[in-house]
């Protein structure tokens, strides 16, 4: 597999740099026939878009999505996918490569400007190139057309740490995420956060990050044992974005801190027939394979390596330097990467329901029929 795909039957493949003319994906395996227009992603790329508020970077990218291909208007007039590969295309119109000038020869310390250099024998200095977040864009677009193929699952993320500073979750509201500019679900923390920021900016320095990803609506049964695990899937996907250094599923490191009887989550029969459980502490996901509660999971970021303040390092002719970013970055890079897990997670869902489709038909409900 090419390290610029991710996914099994649903296959998004990223390309494009940070300062290059564009960035585009290929996504493949999608189904025929679901209605689908640019809009349609456009919706999920606003909420990911910078230069919306103070707290993120100042780069001005409209970030408008363009599908090339995969799509075509059916007998009704609709635009619905062929079941071929859908080209997707972002232009990139704000680049200042000559922010970048000075570091051309500069191993920046936190970024990846040393291990490009080992390993490919040179690097895209302006941006960090492939490296750069700018990447995630189509990851969010190709996330929108994933969506498409998984109706009733609701997937939705929240930042419920900034720096050291934590939400409440007593005050947890969904509907408080979008009304503020941290996707934050606790109003009382938003604020808070507000002003901390502002010193993390005004001081040129950054700070990490946790968000939380919960997927509703997802059914028993996706995943697979072993090599396939859901939670594994997820944890790939979400360690693959820029600066997340962490991933946990449900109580994740948390439950090491448990009893059995504290972590195991009890079941029950309800109405319709089918186990429900009492708790959800596994994130939704046992085996390797969902549960029907919520899939639930956490990253952590790290803070963003852009810093006006001089570090010490080297640069590739071997001299030791000291050297301070500038440019236009986001004091902490985990505002904008709400959207971006979310989409991963969605891409991961879209694979695991094909999968599990072409493995075991549709149709496939517990309890099953006993053999014959």
């Amino acid at each position: 597999m090419s390290h610029n795909t991710f996914g099994h039957l649903f296959r998004v493949t990223t390309w494009g740099e940070s300062h290059g003319p564009a960035i585009g994906c290929v996504v493949d395996g999608c189904p025929a026939l679901i209605p689908l227009e640019a809009a349609d992603l456009q919706i999920y790329l606003d909420r990911r878009r910078p230069g919306q508020s103070r707290f993120t970077t100042q780069r001005q990218e409209p970030d408008q999505v363009k599908i090339l291909s995969g799509v075509m208007a059916d007998d009704e007039g609709r635009q619905v996918t062929t079941g071929t590969s859908i080209g997707l295309f972002i232009e990139n119109v704000d680049q200042r490569s000559k922010d970048y000038g000075e570091i051309k020869n500069a191993y920046r310390p936190g970024h990846a400007d040393y291990v490009y250099d080992a390993k490919y024998g040179l690097r895209d200095y302006r941006g960090g190139g492939r490296s750069s977040a700018r990447e995630t864009a189509m990851r969010v677009a190709a996330g929108g057309v994933a969506r498409k193929i998984i109706p009733g699952v609701t997937i939705r993320g929240a930042l419920v740490q900034m720096g050291p500073h934590k939400i409440d979750r007593d005050n947890w509201s969904w509907d408080e995420v979008d009304n503020n500019p941290f996707f934050c679900p606790d109003a009382k923390a938003a604020a808070l956060w507000e002003g901390y920021l502002d010193g993390v900016r005004k001081a040129g320095s950054s700070c990490g990050a946790v968000i939380e990803l919960v997927a509703e609506g997802v059914p028993a049964g996706w995943g697979a044992p072993i090599y396939g695990k859901l939670d594994a899937e997820l944890a790939s996907a979400l360690m693959s974005i820029n600066a997340v250094k962490a991933v946990e599923i449900g109580d994740g490191f948390s439950s090491a801190a448990l009893s059995g009887e504290e972590n195991a989550d009890e079941m029950r029969m309800g109405n319709d027939g089918r186990p429900f459980f009492l708790s959800n502490h596994a994130g939704g996901v046992l085996g390797g394979i969902s549960t029907g509660q919520p899939v639930v999971a956490r990253f952590a970021v790290k803070p963003t390596s852009s810093i006006l303040t001089p570090r010490r390092s080297v640069d590739r002719h071997g001299a030791e330097i000291e050297l301070r970013t500038k440019g236009r970055h986001d004091p902490c890079v985990g505002i904008r990467g709400v959207p971006v897990g979310e989409a991963m997670m969605a891409i991961v869902l879209a694979d695991a329901f094909l999968r599990h489709r072409a493995q075991m038909g549709e149709g496939v409900a517990w309890p099953l029929a006993a053999p014959k």
